[in-house]
């Protein structure tokens, strides 16, 4: 069972399961989370691999898909499911292959299809962190010689009185090739959904509606004003009143 940080109590609302991206944890959810939790419960977890979920080989879509399953079929009825990025893919494929699971989904700045870049660059400089004898965050920050917007999202991954890495960066650099793709999946999901997406991204693009609406006919669009790809953290206030709405309503 993955690991499961869980804000608000139950009650007569449907309760919502946040899946966060690539490198990212429950964690990175908790104020979004919380002020989501005023009128239903919200469960964040973490995905395989990441935060305080087992780690594990195999890292694909199917088997993200089926983690999050387990979390809804644990608490004993639908849920309304909320993923970015790679958690908004590991959502799309629980929607198309367990319709029932899922009551209405939000799919945060990313699409069904594959993607042409890689996230290798992230996963090199965290292995160039010399685990054995760094002191500290700002150590680590410089002897990872990253792109400093992502560095100090990176580093909520390193644990430091444990001298390792949250990420299972093995598992994740053998799986790259099936994150930044989407897999085979027949049958579509006639819920509602909400692609909500960075104004300044290009995750999702125009080309790609035709795609989605084969596979969401009910999806619906909207694009956030002076957000790129971490749309939730650019914006979270913005992203937070667009989800409210479309789940209330």
């Amino acid at each position: 069972m993955l690991n499961v940080i869980r804000h608000g109590a139950p009650t007569d609302r449907p309760a919502l399961l946040i899946a966060h991206g690539l490198f990212g944890s429950a964690r990175n959810w908790g104020v979004i989370a919380r002020r989501l939790s005023d009128g239903r419960a919200v469960l964040a977890v973490d995905m395989r691999n990441h935060g305080q979920s087992a780690h594990d080989p195999l890292h694909d879509y199917p088997a993200m898909a089926a983690d999050l399953a387990q979390v809804i079929e644990a608490e004993g009825q639908p849920m309304d499911v909320m993923g970015h990025s790679m958690g908004g893919k590991a959502a799309m494929v629980l929607a198309l292959s367990r319709p029932e699971l899922v009551r209405k989904l939000v799919v945060l700045d990313i699409a069904p299809v594959a993607y042409g870049h890689t996230q290798q660059p992230q996963i090199d400089a965290m292995r160039r962190v010399d685990l054995g004898t760094v002191g500290s965050r700002g150590e680590a920050e410089a002897q990872m010689q990253a792109d400093p917007a992502i560095a100090p999202f990176l580093l909520q991954s390193l644990d430091l009185s444990e001298r390792r890495w949250r990420l299972n960066l093995d598992a994740l650099e053998a799986a790259m090739e099936a994150v930044i793709g989407f897999p085979e999946v027949e049958g579509r999901f006639d819920g509602p959904v909400l692609f909500l997406s960075g104004e300044e991204s290009t995750y999702v693009l125009p080309e790609h509606r035709a795609r989605i609406k084969a596979l969401f006919p009910h999806a619906r669009f909207a694009r956030v004003k002076g957000a790129g790809h971490w749309v939730h953290a650019d914006r979270p206030r913005e992203v937070e009143a667009a989800v409210r709405v479309f789940l209330d309503a």
